[in-house]
């Protein structure tokens, strides 16, 4: 029995053998058969729904491979400081989100940018107890590895005195040496976010309904997410609910992952809705902040960044990850940190070797890759190492490469090097740390432009622009293998499963410019319309 049929559409299937169709045919939550409408249509039994497309365009639906979900279903409760363009304006912000919270509640806010501010001088305590002397604040910057906080928070998290830096991280100091208001990387920013009441799992899974909503309507239909094990925890409330609605991979940081190995999970546990990644590690920091690790310092500085876990010790997780069936996915942004964990990956990969796992079972991932060194550009694709990169960072951040890293900003954000060394890409956006919309992140790897035009017509680094192809490949395929799942996801094909978007235009005739407002009708995930706007 065949329950839909979409028809007189315009098909991009990704399917070698079958480029091209018009029709396809699903039964339950899979595709059964796709063609043309007079090879599709006869197929139709009494109760088949048949989709008159008008000719739109139909292509297999968008995975972000990398994302932190429970943190995009919070901002949208926060306070929005996503790209404000003066500290000022982020101070009003929060100071009207404080004149309609209760004073025992935290201000949360995240998006805040110094370098897109006329000093680019980090923020201080002082400024913001000028607003909001008497509350508990918690500021994340854009980056997520910063935070920004005011005196009365610092004294409840006991660092008013001149306390050490904790190891791999530090932070923002006075002239007195004291910590000023800014905290650098994870283990500064515990000293407050640790002092936050916790959120419950269903109140998550109450934000993450609205969060939900918002990828369908872009086109996303499934994601890889890198946040803590509660957001694990909301989504299985969300699928005993039968409310999930699209298809997650979660990976496990690294506090967690004994308790994977003592319960034996492996990489590919769970379902077609919801299943297990690998050992997520932090190799470094971020660009933003300037902790990135790098070879040479950054420009008119003697910093080289932060190694959040050293060389050794990422050996020895990973390597025990191994041991247990679980891949290993490794945030490396700056050059050194790269450079490190593929050396700890070759590492590993010879190991492998010599105990007969073949590479397809370990399918290994470096996050952000953002900069290279040029003799370590090809080694991913020689260790089969994926690619996990956010196209929309080149476009975001190119004016703070060029600043921190001059000339070597050459080899950063760098799409075309990996795919022609032959990597596998799987391309995200990092959210909420950047825009969500996948749209934006085609956008970014077609045109390496911001929507305004900046910074001008050829684009920033513009051998690096990727086809249109390749970035489709890279929210679809790429994901779809990264998550062992290729054989089912990332193609409309026979046994593959319906999980299909609708759009208004055909983007493979419109001008690359206009991507980004790319709008989808439809997003279809296993056979049912999980948001749809057309008759």
């Amino acid at each position: 029995m065949i329950d839909q049929i979409l028809y007189n559409a315009t098909i991009y299937t990704q399917n070698p053998q079958q480029p091209d169709a018009s029709a396809l045919a699903i039964w339950g939550d899979r595709i059964i058969a796709v063609g043309s409408d007079d090879e599709i249509l006869p197929l139709a039994n009494s109760h088949t729904v048949k989709i008159n497309l008008s000719g739109r365009r139909i292509l297999p639906g968008l995975t972000d491979a990398h994302l932190h979900w429970h943190a995009y279903a919070r901002k949208l409760q926060a306070v929005d400081l996503v790209d404000v363009p003066t500290k000022e304006e982020a101070l009003h912000r929060v100071a009207e989100r404080a004149k309609t919270t209760p004073p025992d509640q935290w201000i949360f806010g995240i998006g805040w940018r110094k370098d897109i501010w006329k000093d680019k001088q980090f923020p201080t305590a002082a400024d913001l107890d000028a607003v909001i002397p008497d509350r508990l604040v918690y500021l994340v910057d854009r980056s997520g590895h910063a935070a920004w906080v005011n005196s009365f928070t610092l004294r409840q998290a006991g660092l008013l005195d001149n306390i050490p830096d904790p190891v791999g991280g530090s932070f923002v100091r006075d002239e007195h040496g004291k910590p000023s208001g800014v905290l650098l990387e994870a283990p500064a920013m515990r000293y407050v976010s640790e002092l936050m009441p916790p959120e419950t799992a269903p109140m998550i899974a109450e934000w993450m309904r609205e969060a939900q909503q918002n990828a369908l309507k872009m086109g996303l239909t499934g994601f890889h997410d890198f946040d803590r094990p509660i957001c694990l925890e909301a989504l299985q409330l969300l699928r005993e609910a039968d409310e999930l609605a699209l298809r997650v991979v979660k990976q496990i940081n690294v506090p967690y992952i004994e308790h994977a190995y003592q319960l034996g999970i492996r990489s590919g546990f769970g379902d077609n809705w919801l299943r297990i990644g690998g050992l997520k590690i932090f190799a470094d920091g971020a660009l933003g902040p300037q902790t990135a690790l790098m070879v040479e310092p950054y420009l008119n500085s003697n910093n080289y960044g932060i190694a959040v876990t050293d060389k050794e010790e990422m050996h020895e997780l990973v390597s025990a990850a191994s041991q247990h069936g679980l891949l290993a996915t490794i945030h490396a942004i700056g050059d050194r940190a790269v450079h490190d964990v593929l050396d700890v990956f070759e590492a590993v990969r010879a190991q492998e070797a010599q105990q007969n796992i073949p590479r397809t079972a370990r399918r290994h991932r470096i996050e952000h890759v953002q900069i290279t060194l040029p003799e370590d550009a090809p080694r991913l694709a020689q260790l089969d190492i994926i690619a996990s990169m956010q196209p929309i960072h080149a476009t975001s951040d190119y004016e703070l490469a060029d600043r921190y890293w001059g000339e070597r900003a050459r080899y950063s954000y760098a799409l075309r090097t990996q795919l022609e060394a032959g990597a596998r890409l799987a391309l995200g956006s990092d959210a909420p740390l950047d825009d969500i919309n996948p749209w934006a992140g085609i956008h970014a790897a077609v045109t390496r432009r911001r929507v305004d035009g900046t910074p001008n017509e050829e684009g920033w680094y513009p051998s690096q622009k990727i086809s249109l192809h390749d970035a489709i490949r890279g929210y679809t395929q790429g994901p779809a293998y990264a998550a062992m799942q290729e054989h089912q996801l990332g193609m409309l094909a026979p046994r593959y499963l319906a999980d299909l978007i609708v759009l208004e235009q055909d983007i493979f005739r419109i001008e690359p410019m206009a991507l980004a407002q790319t709008k989808v009708l439809g997003t279809m995930v296993g056979g049912i319309w999980r948001y749809r706007e057309f008759e």
